[in-house]
């Protein structure tokens, strides 16, 4: 769904170019060189408008240097993601098998508003690498409840348990993603989950203006019903499964100090925008040593 309206979106944008272009042209403005570079260039404008309004909007009081990075990486990021990626995601979801001969715990990823399954793209190889069997889940129907991807991420778990034969999987939430994990183990229990690990996810909401008027955008506003209802509902000891690592230049989520559940010290990085948390190599890093860690446990006595 979501793969089919960046397309469309695409393709109404570079629509959008010719007809600028060719006005622009007949009235001897733009050379033909100039209306093709014109054409290619809008979509990519339109990006960076999008960036810089975010980062903007959520500028905090961090140095301006680590700001301006976050704004450079994040628009590289969302070119890859929702132009390079996003739009052509094709492949069923279904049980990507581990190609590292170390077999470890198989991890679902979840990710965020207005995201598929393609934006794990960089951590999916690396994880599969690792001895991870990974499954990627595609969260759909793009504006519902949070509380109905519950059921796509138990699809997930049961689809990844019946192909290892394991009791247990580790969760990898980005954004909006890590709320429906929680989502999830309100929902299915604790027993299953070894470890979630959530990059960039709205804990406790965000001050950043939703796009749109969707009922999930309307639950991660910053201290919104959903997001109390569902602190209540947890344990110190569902808490104690949770690894945090946010972006002090999130422009997405915001504030991001904030966004900590009880007693669970956060991991922060520095100079990296809200897309860019899944492409970034210190966080994927971050990420496998997390992951690695289940293994060590596992092996003490």
């Amino acid at each position: 769904m979501l793969a089919q309206l960046l397309r469309r979106t695409l393709y109404t944008l570079l629509v959008l170019g010719m007809a600028l272009a060719y006005g622009l042209h007949a009235t001897g403005v733009l050379s033909t060189l100039g209306g093709l570079v014109l054409v290619g260039l809008l979509p990519l404008a339109v990006l960076a408008v999008a960036d810089l309004f975010t980062t903007s909007v959520s500028r905090g009081p961090e140095p301006w240097g680590a700001w301006l990075k976050s704004v450079v990486g994040e628009y590289w990021a969302g070119l890859v993601i929702f132009i390079l990626r996003q739009p052509w995601v094709g492949t069923p979801t279904a049980v990507l098998p581990a190609t590292g001969a170390d077999k470890r715990i198989p991890v679902v990823l979840v990710h965020g508003y207005l995201c598929n399954q393609r934006i794990w793209d960089d951590v999916t190889p690396q994880l599969r690498a690792q001895g991870h069997d990974v499954y990627a889940v595609n969260l759909e129907p793009l504006f519902c409840s949070i509380d109905q991807y519950a059921d796509v991420v138990e699809a997930a778990v049961q689809a990844l348990l019946r192909h290892g034969g394991q009791s247990q999987v580790a969760l990898v939430g980005h954004s909006m993603g890590g709320l429906a994990i929680r989502a999830w183990l309100r929902a299915y229990g604790t027993s299953r989950a070894a470890r979630v690990v959530t990059l960039g996810t709205p804990h406790v909401g965000t001050q950043v203006p939703q796009p749109l008027a969707a009922t999930n955008g309307d639950q991660m506003k910053w201290g919104s019903r959903w997001l109390a209802d569902l602190a209540s509902a947890e344990t110190a000891a569902t808490h104690a499964l949770f690894d945090i690592a946010l972006s002090l230049q999130d422009n997405i989520v915001f504030p991001q100090r904030a966004q900590v559940l009880p007693t669970v010290t956060p991991t922060v990085f520095e100079g990296i925008g809200h897309l860019q948390m899944c492409l970034d190599t210190d966080v994927i890093a971050w990420l496998k040593t997390r992951l690695a860690a289940l293994e060590t446990k596992k092996a003490t006595p």
